[in-house]
């Protein structure tokens, strides 16, 4: 990732690790070191403060940067661009009442999705989709209010999905785009989207990057 000093970085950035507990504060640590790394400057330099809708947002020499993060029972993620809003959501894959949850909470053309798959495969499936659906909430700053669990996403064309993070756009709203993928061996969910986002899952000509953090690093 090429900057320097005082420069936002162009590529979308998400990192994610595993945790013995401690989410919430592990997860700020994490999102404030990358973003010292990604600017170059020192830590001290940056902190993090909330938008008055709750949303998180860096001052200091961070104030450019768009930023989400997320944690769940013994996992944690970090998204950092300075390109365009920015959400992040990350899930355990547990057993769940995946089809009924679907049939109750998704668009009707998800939970059919869902249902066409086999029965082991349906929760990650569906918190594939519900990673997304928050995600989208979070780079617009209004969670899942206003609808969200409605908001249809772009489905899987194949199933389990690939390994690489590629937003879409959502039907209807190519605004927006959102991807979410399997991490860990399949044992957790990652959901990302971006608004005002390009449809072929970057933002300009910059990738998104996702990578595994060492948990002890992160204080």
């Amino acid at each position: 990732m090429d900057g320097h000093p005082g420069s936002a970085p162009d590529t979308v950035t998400v990192r994610w690790c595993t945790t013995d507990g401690d989410e919430r504060r592990k997860a700020h640590a994490l999102l404030l070191r990358t973003a010292a790394e990604l600017l170059r400057v020192p830590s001290s330099e940056i902190w993090l403060e909330h938008e008055p809708g709750g949303r998180p947002c860096l001052g200091g020499a961070g104030a450019g940067l768009s930023v989400s993060l997320a944690h769940a029972r013994g996992t944690l993620a970090v998204a950092l661009t300075s390109k365009v809003p920015v959400g992040v959501d990350v899930e355990v894959v547990r057993a769940l009442r995946a089809e009924a949850l679907a049939r109750t909470w998704l668009h009707p053309a998800e939970a059919e999705w869902v249902s066409a798959l086999t029965e082991p495969e349906r929760a990650a499936a569906f918190l594939w989709l519900w990673t997304q659906k928050e995600s989208v909430g979070k780079a617009l700053g209004q969670g899942l209010r206003r609808g969200g669990m409605s908001r249809r996403m772009p489905l899987a064309q194949q199933w389990p999905p690939g390994t690489a993070l590629v937003p879409r756009p959502l039907p209807g709203a190519e605004h927006l785009v959102s991807s979410a993928v399997l991490l860990g061996g399949g044992r957790y969910v990652l959901g990302l989207a971006l608004q005002g986002g390009s449809p072929d899952g970057a933002v300009g000509d910059h990738p998104v990057q996702v990578r595994r953090v060492d948990p002890d690093a992160v204080t």
